[in-house]
């Protein structure tokens, strides 16, 4: 879930709290976009100075709605050479979990930015999926992540390769197996073009062969979208074989069953 501090959500986290508690849901997470080391970077993501900001935010959610367990996160982009600077991140605060995920296949490329979509015409689209399945298998190997979020990203604009990507796929699994990522079960792509959770059921049955879990996560830009679609994300899971998910707390994984 997100906050306006990220320059692309509504609604304060305390109004995610409620429609948690409206909806029946005992626990959530807060994991807006962290900072980049330049400000610049980037136009959807909290400012450097802001981080202070935005875990004062989710702690007073956290006072105002004692009945609900809140997890403070970050959602953390991997850029391969930025690993330091993810270190630094994860040492400023007590995070319960930081969630890593690939939106660049290129210093300058976010493939999911709708302002940028001109730039998959030029693109063989299983080249786009190779480079970002190459960065996303960093981001499980680097040990610096509890979660992976949204595997399949460059499927949101209906981009798909028509040359099988299992193999990267299993590549991918096998790092995050050998790392401990779970693997986020992201309803977002629901409400996307390509009208589909992250990951597909291909790579989620590859996952729960190779043992690796679970968490459930609606990517909530705005409070009516905390929890959205999890029925169908549980129906999903359920269907390749998952009985359990994880939960974190100060960075510790549990498993429990849903």
């Amino acid at each position: 879930m997100h906050t306006p501090l990220c320059r692309q959500a509504v609604g304060e986290p305390v109004d995610y709290a409620r429609r948690a508690v409206e909806i029946g849901l005992t626990e959530i997470g807060f994991s807006d976009h962290s900072p980049m080391r330049r400000d610049d970077f980037d136009n959807w993501r909290m400012r450097n100075d802001q981080l202070d900001e935005y875990v004062e935010k989710v702690r007073r959610a956290q006072k105002e709605f004692p009945q609900l367990a809140i997890r403070l996160a970050l959602e953390v982009d991997y850029l391969p050479g930025h690993e330091d600077w993810i270190r630094e991140l994860a040492a400023r605060h007590p995070w319960d979990y930081l969630i890593g995920s690939v939106h660049y296949v290129s210093e300058t490329w976010d493939i999911d930015n709708p302002a940028k979509l001109s730039q998959w015409k030029n693109r063989d689209p299983f080249e786009v999926w190779t480079a970002y399945f190459e960065r996303l298998t960093l981001a499980a190997e680097s040990g610096l992540f509890e979660i992976v979020g949204h595997a399949d990203l460059p499927k949101k604009f209906g981009h798909r390769p028509t040359q099988s990507c299992t193999p990267l796929y299993e590549k991918f699994l096998a790092a995050a197996k050998r790392n401990n990522c779970a693997l986020d079960i992201n309803t977002a792509g629901l409400r996307k073009d390509c009208r589909e959770i992250y990951p597909s059921r291909e790579i989620l049955q590859l996952a729960f062969a190779k043992g690796v879990p679970v968490t459930f996560g609606s990517d909530a830009h705005a409070p009516g979208e905390v929890g959205m679609n999890f029925a169908e994300a549980v129906e999903l899971a359920r269907s390749v074989g998952y009985g359990e998910c994880c939960r974190f707390s100060c960075r510790q994984r549990r498993l429990v069953s849903f």
